[in-house]
């Protein structure tokens, strides 16, 4: 008699567990993940329903319609724990496996209720897909969190890896769009999710054959600092792990450079500083090429529209970026800060003061800046401003949210095509969809806007950006003319330096200067000589730009980086002739 009712239950349990599971591993790309769980508590609620039917079907005076609605009912109480087993064991006495299923189906239904399968199995079935991955030796890539700017950069590592494994830790459930579409996200890409955070996970029996890299990127750059130090110090003897920290700030500078990594290699990312770097290396030449003709020199004029981070980076590399000889170099810099110039000049001081800001000296560094302060991009004060910069020919916009970086530079396109000038225009975008949508745009007429949107999150996390920039390898091939690999990763001053180097000697050779692609010794004595003075210029406000200031005649040290003082930074004519050599490119 109960037979039949025991086959159709254990059917219905199994398809829902089977279309779960097809949900789960993305066999529907259009039904989400989270109804993976809803088709195995379905198969569930199904097979209570049968389970019960025969079970209350043996009570008096009642009929089909009402057999069912009890059995409904009762599997209701099920997965809220308001069901007694003895209903099934008093009417299915004789039938021990059917009494077996009834308290599967007992066990199981409330698991769902609570939501407690995945929190409870969840760091189990991932520290299992893990265990097994390991026995494959492929490349690993762990993420202490899973976020937009880890997926994309999860993303591109697997599709350039084919086979590798992605982990990302401090993965929990939550009930918002947001999650599901990022686990969707993950589950594509076949990645292993624990709720353990990453200092926990065990990764010490990956193979040592193959790659692991630890990625800190989380939102809190402190706890990235933090995970970062513990991992050095756990895994500093082995020599296939490297450690990629999210960290820009000094705090994370000092504490990385001190540490002793071991084996590991550590990369510290500075995701606003690597923008800029990118788009002066990428697209600067454009600022030379968009230059006012002028009675003398070409005349760059610079606006950049907010102070924050990637306003305030933009400021202080054009100001080294920007020296060439036949150029003139001038920067608008506007904030709604009150303090704003005031707190650029704190941060470079030298590089401010009236001995050097707008002061032409021989073989000194040549600019002109000037940051006003609240300036409200929508005040007239603002328009009047900008009306008074007429020739400006590069323009970046960094105001902190997307949509007002892109109705800034479309107002700033407008205005200055009414004063019958073109200037280069560039402004943040993280979205990646807005990016890819405003890419080329036009007005109804057909006219382009003209404006390239840059920093979107698809672009910059990615393999070619963050673990193989070219310019990166260009400076690290720079550096190795004087120093050691070990040290250009392990000390900022290194690194910075060298990217700077970097970038300001593939614009020389963009603009084709003469001698560029020679060794020094090859260069003829005109050459020579400009290009150190070139660069001399160049370096001098590089290191303004960081904050260094001269240590003075009376400093018997020289130099001083504890209190960023050096005792080069003087025109080139005042350089030893020693020191003169050292700015040979």
């Amino acid at each position: 008699m109960l037979i039949l009712p025991l086959i159709f239950s254990v059917v219905f349990f199994a398809l829902g567990g089977i279309v779960g599971l097809l949900i789960y591993n993305g066999v529907f790309p259009t039904v989400k993940r989270k109804w993976s769980s809803y088709a195995f508590a379905g198969g569930v609620l199904l097979a209570s329903v049968v389970m019960f039917y025969p079970v209350l079907e043996n009570k008096p005076d009642v009929s089909c319609w009402k057999t069912l609605l009890l059995s409904v009912f009762s599997s209701m109480q099920l997965f809220t724990l308001g069901c007694e087993f003895d209903v099934v064991r008093s009417s299915a006495a004789g039938d021990i496996n059917y009494q077996i299923w009834a308290a599967v189906l007992f066990f199981i239904a409330p698991f769902f209720t609570f939501g407690f399968v995945a929190s409870l199995f969840q760091d189990f079935f991932a520290a299992m897909r893990l265990k097994w991955r390991k026995l494959a030796f492929k490349d690993v890539y762990v993420f202490s969190e899973m976020n937009e700017k880890s997926l994309y950069l999860a993303e591109d590592l697997h599709r350039n890896h084919k086979g590798s494994t992605v982990v990302f830790c401090d993965v929990f459930e939550e009930k918002d769009e947001q999650f599901y579409e990022l686990s969707e996200r993950a589950q594509k890409i076949g990645a292993i999710c624990f709720k353990k955070d990453i200092l926990v996970v065990n990764f010490k029996t990956c193979s040592s054959h193959k790659t692991v890299s630890f990625f800190t990127i989380g939102e809190s750059e402190s706890e990235n600092l933090i995970q970062t130090l513990k991992l050095i110090e756990r895994y500093k003897t082995r020599s296939n792990v490297y450690v990629y920290a999210f960290s820009g700030g000094v705090e994370g500078e000092i504490l990385t450079a001190q540490v002793d990594k071991g084996k590991v290699k550590l990369r510290r990312i500075n995701e606003v500083r690597s923008l800029i770097n990118r788009e002066l290396y990428e697209n600067g030449k454009l600022l030379f090429d968009s230059a006012a003709e002028t009675e003398g020199n070409k005349k760059i004029s610079a606006v950049v529209i907010g102070m924050g981070n990637h306003g305030t980076e933009m400021v202080k590399s054009l100001a080294w970026f920007g020296q060439m000889d036949g150029y003139d170099l001038e920067i608008n810099a506007f904030d709604r800060d009150l303090l704003a110039a005031e707190r650029f000049s704190a941060i470079a001081p030298e590089l401010m003061d009236e001995a050097h800001n707008g002061t032409v000296v021989e073989g000194e560094s040549i600019y002109k800046i000037t940051v006003h302060g609240g300036m409200d991009v929508e005040s007239a004060a603002f328009v009047e401003t900008v009306d008074r910069i007429t020739d400006a020919t590069f323009i970046f916009v960094a105001l902190g949210n997307d949509r007002q970086n892109i109705m800034t530079a479309i107002g700033l396109r407008q205005k200055f095509e009414q004063m019958g000038a073109h200037p280069v225009i560039r402004a943040v975008v993280y979205n990646p969809q807005e990016r890819e949508a405003l890419t080329d745009i036009r007005n109804f007429r057909g006219q382009a806007y003209d404006i390239g949107f840059i920093g979107d999150l698809k672009s910059s996390y990615s393999e070619a950006v963050i673990l193989n920039s070219e310019v990166e390898e260009k400076a690290l091939a720079r550096h190795k003319k004087w120093g050691d690999e070990e040290s250009f990763w392990a000390f900022e001053y290194n690194y910075r330096s060298s990217i700077a180097s970097a970038i300001h000697a593939k614009l020389k050779r963009d603009l084709g200067l003469p001698g560029i692609e020679k060794i020094p010794a090859d260069r003829t004595e005109e050459e020579r000589w400009a290009l150190r003075r070139l660069e001399h210029r160049r370096w001098n406000a590089y290191m303004r730009s960081e904050g260094y200031v001269y240590a003075g005649t009376g400093d018997k040290s020289g130099r001083n980086d504890l209190a960023k003082k050096h005792h080069c930074l003087v025109p080139f004519d005042k350089l030893s002739e020693e020191d003169q050599v050292k700015d040979d490119d």
